[in-house]
């Protein structure tokens, strides 16, 4: 079998397209929800601490050099910790949101366990268990 006819083989499974299309939603959805972090809710966490943005936190380890006309020869040198702590919000929202949905896909999958069994299957047990007798 040629290397083409394997590629299309390979491509033409279920699974292939599947995690395609998933790939696909979830950067879609990423965006989503990074707009949903950027502009909503860390906001509100700024307000909370004094008006600051989150994403401009930060510890200078080395501010920048200034020559005399203001110019600036060296640049700041700083750990960036703020854009790290919206990063992990935004994965704990995007988790957090993956996991409803994975709970209420497999809520609608499960059988109702109150709803009594068909009547045929009842018809089947009777006979089954007077065969046993």
């Amino acid at each position: 079998m040629g290397m083409v006819s394997e590629f299309k083989e390979f491509i033409a499974k279920g699974n292939v397209l599947d995690l395609a299309v998933g790939v696909v939603i979830g950067a879609a959805f990423g965006k989503i929800v990074s707009s949903l972090v950027d502009g909503i809710i860390m906001p509100l966490v700024g307000i909370l601490t004094g008006g600051v943005n989150v994403s401009d936190w930060k510890y200078v380890l080395s501010p920048a050099q200034l020559d005399a006309a203001g110019k600036e020869t060296a640049a700041e040198v700083a750990v960036k910790y703020g854009d790290f702590l919206q990063q992990i919000v935004n994965f704990l929202i995007i988790a957090f949101v993956i996991f409803l949905v994975i709970k209420a896909y497999n809520r609608m999958r499960a059988p109702a366990a109150d709803a009594p069994p068909p009547e045929d299957v009842l018809l089947l047990r009777e006979i089954r268990d007077s065969l046993k007798k």
